[in-house]
């Protein structure tokens, strides 16, 4: 398995700047965030120029781009021009992807705050964007990966194999976050693991600690946004990987047992929650460090 830096964990730097800080610290790839606005994003509509000097910087530190990650949410929406946006800006990103050499993009499946969110229609269509995007990036050799996350049609490991089952495209997968199903309440790594198989082709590396108000919530997840929770809504303070309580040796031991090989992203939070852990030359590195170490011994 190969160790990713995100860049939700470096918003002090620039691209280049947390590129050779990835280096630095030993990692493989990077996960780059595509949002507007965003120091260490690349923009929507970013030009041949500015991804040029991307791949400059990436392949002077031995690194690979190995995922894009936008934050595009609409593609289950009503709103037709909402959701025909989201395509046209993702099909920019796997452009993109394409251009960097980048093997995945991480996708929101859709929005789901409500239960009513998980209704036939919305079912249709993030059916039907997931589709058109999968032809889109298929023609570009890049894999579009569903994330376990939040207030999404994917919250649980059990949805996200549903919903990929019923795209039924080879070049939509899934994203596994055990740290989101964790805070979430939803399955543990050996039942995610398991129910997720093959269908796994990108995973997410982060650890938490339960507040003392999770259980006074129910141990559940609360927020009203896709992206992330207000301090108000956590029930969870980000940790240092291996600082937290996730068993991190024990869920590359089960990857690896499952036939995994891929990516691991250090998703460090620092991006949302720059009170809760140190700059990503500290944090981060100690984290590599840690994951490295795991996958040393199992």
């Amino acid at each position: 398995m190969l160790i990713a830096g995100h860049t939700m964990g470096t918003p002090e730097y620039t691209i280049a700047e947390a590129l050779s800080l990835f280096g630095t610290i030993g990692l493989d790839g990077a996960e780059i965030v595509v949002q507007d606005d965003y120091k260490c994003g690349i923009p929507r509509r970013a030009d041949k120029s500015f991804l040029n000097t991307i791949k400059s910087a990436a392949s002077s530190e031995g690194l690979h781009i190995a995922c894009l990650t936008p934050y595009n949410c609409h593609f289950n929406s009503a709103d037709r021009k909402l959701r025909e946006q989201d395509i046209e800006d993702i099909k920019h990103v796997i452009s993109f992807a394409g251009f960097l050499n980048a093997g995945y993009i991480r996708l929101y499946a859709g929005t789901a705050v409500h239960p009513q969110d998980f209704s036939p229609d919305n079912y249709r269509r993030i059916i039907e964007s997931m589709n058109v995007l999968g032809d889109t990036a298929e023609q570009y050799g890049v894999t579009l990966v569903l994330e376990n996350h939040f207030n999404t049609m994917t919250v649980s490991a059990q949805d996200t194999v549903s919903l990929t089952q019923k795209i039924g495209h080879p070049a939509v997968r899934i994203l596994y976050d055990q740290a989101n199903l964790t805070f979430t309440g939803k399955e543990d790594f050996n039942t995610a693991i398991d129910v997720q198989g093959s269908r796994t082709a990108y995973v997410h590396v982060k650890d938490l600690i339960f507040k003392s108000n999770a259980s006074s919530s129910g141990g559940r997840a609360s927020a009203k946004d896709v992206t992330h929770q207000e301090e108000s809504e956590r029930i969870v303070t980000t940790r240092i990987v291996g600082e937290g309580i996730l068993p991190w040796q024990e869920i590359l031991r089960k990857l690896k047992s499952s036939g995994y090989d891929g990516w691991l992203s250090l998703e460090y939070e620092r991006r949302w929650h720059p009170l809760d852990i140190p700059d990503a030359s500290v944090g981060m590195k100690k984290s590599a460090e840690f994951i490295q170490n795991c996958l040393n011994e199992i």
